[in-house]
């Protein structure tokens, strides 16, 4: 597996390749370093959800033996999902976190994300009429246990309005997202496991 660089020039983006993969009882991500095309260059780390865990937590691996621990996300209440998720690194200190808002999402899916510099991010569904066509999908009888069809898209902005953080969803038999994490006023994208993290729980806590 190969690895971001820590210390980095000012870049236009990073890019990378998120792979879901479906099991009985775990659902298995993987993130992969890309290029401009989206051509992936390398596995960076993996991840496994337990499915229906009394407190939702997430952990990034290095290693397939799961001994490296590299970063994660947990949730900060039990059942209270509202509460939020904390983002943290390999020795658990806060490196970023995530709340839905659930009122606003009642029409558009809608994340707040959050730097611990204090820099915060408003994500919302790309396509508006595709978030109205997900919840009557959802909604009707039988219909709705059948997975929906339409690909959705997320964008994070700053409070200017400059895009921090992109994911769009591939037509696949299998998940897959690429996500690219433009950089920000700074010069600098946003911590990567930060962006990451919030892309993986926008695919596995969109329903929650």
């Amino acid at each position: 597996m190969t690895e971001p660089v820590a210390d980095r020039a000012p870049i236009e983006a990073e890019r990378y390749v998120l792979r879901q993969k479906l099991t009985l009882m775990i659902n298995r991500y993987e993130i992969f370093r890309a290029d401009e095309n989206g051509t992936e260059l390398g596995l960076l780390c993996f991840a496994e959800q337990k499915r229906m865990a009394a407190k939702e937590q997430v952990t990034f691996y290095t290693d397939s033996a799961k001994t490296q621990p590299l970063f994660g996300f947990k949730a900060r209440k039990r059942i209270d999902l509202g509460s939020g998720y904390d983002v943290t690194d390999s020795q658990g200190q806060p490196i970023g976190y995530f709340k839905k808002q659930f009122k606003a999402s009642l029409v558009n899916s809608t994340w707040t994300l959050a730097l611990p510099d204090g820099r915060e991010f408003l994500g919302r569904e790309r396509n508006a009429k595709v978030a109205v066509a997900r919840r009557v999908w959802e909604l009707v009888p039988v219909i709705g246990e059948i997975p929906v069809p339409f690909l959705f898209h997320f964008d994070f902005v700053a409070p200017d309005g400059s895009l921090a953080l992109s994911s769009t969803k591939k037509a696949s038999v299998k998940d897959v997202y690429h996500v690219s994490l433009p950089a920000l006023a700074d010069g600098r994208a946003m911590d990567w496991r930060v962006g990451m993290a919030m892309a993986v729980a926008l695919d596995a806590l969109q329903s929650r």
